[in-house]
């Protein structure tokens, strides 16, 4: 193994390297490609057999591509460097082997990183969190453009680093979301500002044998030291969460720059060094000269849409790090006032008879759909899929008074009904055990049998998808589409 991989920048003889590029996602094709270019040797391990075309491609380019039966899981002696896609487990067999071996993995978020140096170095403003991230890193990228940036949102987003490293386009900073799987590979980051936004329950299963890798033996405890990672080095802000005291927790045992700058935002009146609400205003705390005994106006609350509280509080992150980067106030509101919100984030689909029905399938995790469930009052839930060993008992405890009805499906439906016989026994119930694509219209048909006029019908899971869809915009396609195919006046 050479020995300045653990050194290795922009500037290193890449063409010396031998790197095994693991998985052939998008992160995986960029990670491929950014190293072919800089004339690494390039082995590429995917175990699917369904990606022939971009393993062609890859190949094209002049990568060794082994899959389905021929891809090995262990290292290959003469490897370098291991760039692993962010879903795969530190526990899996490759990654395992390449640690007792003492190959350096990394992941393509710190490969990117490592590139840039010293030469390109373009300033990252990211975020993570349990929930929220996607649509605080949109905000910020909207906060950006409207400041005159040349901006980009990447990363966990969908558009990895490194494809936008490769393009034509010079950007001057980056708006960057990161998972805590990608954070996970990361060694060196030293980003000019930070948000983690929350850190509540989720992805537990990626965690759950964490002993076996890792110095924390609770899977919770696992997944919040990889969302920390994050502060590692920051030499701006560090944002954290008022209302979230694990956030802050997180940053005073973070190892920052000199410098750096602790940063709140809270939905209530900020105090110095803070982002807040004062009536319907967005106002600022933290980045003027007279912070000491007042704050200035950023934005209304009426920019923000949804203007749900937790999405208030995305815009409030999104105006930190914007102005942690020097962005005016009135750039931080006409970028929000500019942002179109993807879809399935507590999207109104169509009232009938009196009952609004809202599709907020983005909500994979429980603690999303209790920040969904807490913008409504009476309320026909929909939940269920892929509860990813994580618990309901809180948000069954907490919200169960205005609750008009549930209905559940997906694979791990009984275990959140079990939740609620020990939380709600009172809420009426509709279990729906049909596995297929075709079982929404069933919930959707129950759930119009529980509603009245004025209720909400609200699409809002707790639960990964993929147990019956192939994410979580075909399961709220799929529940827009049984909403209106409802005729008027039926049950």
């Amino acid at each position: 193994m050479i020995d300045w991989i653990s050194r290795a920048d922009g500037r290193s003889p890449w063409h010396e390297a031998v790197v095994l590029v693991l998985g052939l996602g998008r992160s995986g094709i960029a990670a491929a490609d950014a190293m072919l270019s800089r004339g690494a040797a390039v082995v590429v391990v995917e175990s699917s057999t369904t990606m022939s075309e971009a393993a062609t491609m890859i190949e094209v380019l002049g990568a060794t591509v082994l899959t389905g039966p021929d891809a090995p899981t262990t290292v290959p002696d003469g490897i370098d460097l291991v760039v692993t896609s962010p879903g795969a487990r530190p526990s899996s067999p490759l990654l395992a082997d390449a640690r007792r071996r003492g190959v350096p993995v990394w992941g393509d978020i710190e490969l990117a990183w490592r590139l840039q140096q010293p030469d390109h170095v373009v300033p990252w403003l990211a975020v993570t969190g349990t929930n929220g991230k996607t649509t605080t890193t949109q905000m910020l990228e909207s906060i950006l453009l409207a400041a005159g940036h040349k901006a980009a949102a990447v990363g966990n987003i969908g558009r990895p680093v490194l494809e936008a490293m490769a393009a034509d386009d010079e950007y001057d900073v980056y708006a960057v979301e990161l998972s805590s799987f990608q954070l996970h590979w990361t060694h060196s980051l030293a980003l000019h500002s930070a948000a983690v936004l929350n850190v509540e329950q989720d992805h537990l299963e990626w965690y759950a044998d964490s002993a076996d890798w890792s110095t924390h033996a609770d899977p919770m405890e696992a997944y919040a030291a990889d969302k920390a990672l994050i502060y590692e080095r920051v030499t701006g802000s560090c944002v954290y969460n008022v209302d979230a005291p694990a956030t802050e927790r997180l940053v005073e045992e973070a190892e920052v720059t000199e410098g750096a700058r602790a940063i709140g935002f809270t939905l209530g009146t900020p105090a110095v060094s803070m982002l807040g609400v004062v009536d319907d205003l967005l106002v600022d705390r933290a980045f003027i000269p007279q912070r000491r005994d007042s704050a200035i106006e950023i934005a209304k609350v009426s920019d923000v849409v949804p203007a749900a509280p937790h999405n208030i509080a995305n815009a409030l992150a999104a105006a930190a790090l914007a102005r942690s980067f020097g962005v005016s106030p009135a750039a931080v509101a006409k970028g929000l006032r500019d942002l179109t919100i993807g879809g399935h984030r507590i999207q109104t689909v169509a009232t009938i008879d009196g009952v609004t029905w809202v599709d907020d399938s983005k909500a994979t995790n429980p603690h999303a759909a209790e920040s969904s469930l807490r913008a409504f009052t009476d309320v026909v839930w929909i939940a269920g899929g892929q509860a990813k060993n994580t618990s309901f008992d809180d948000l069954a405890e907490r919200h169960k008074d205005r609750l008009r009805g549930v209905v559940l499906l997906g694979v791990d439906r009984r275990q959140i009904a079990d939740t609620l016989a020990r939380h709600a026994p009172d809420v009426p119930l509709i279990v729906v055990d049909r596995q297929d694509t075709g079982a929404m219209d069933e919930v959707v048909r129950a759930a119009r049998s529980l509603a009245k006029p004025g209720d909400t019908v609200l699409l809002a899971p707790g639960c990964a998808s993929k147990d019956m869809w192939s994410g979580y915009d075909a399961r709220g396609d799929a529940f827009a589409e049984a909403v209106r195919s409802l005729p008027p006046g039926t049950a």
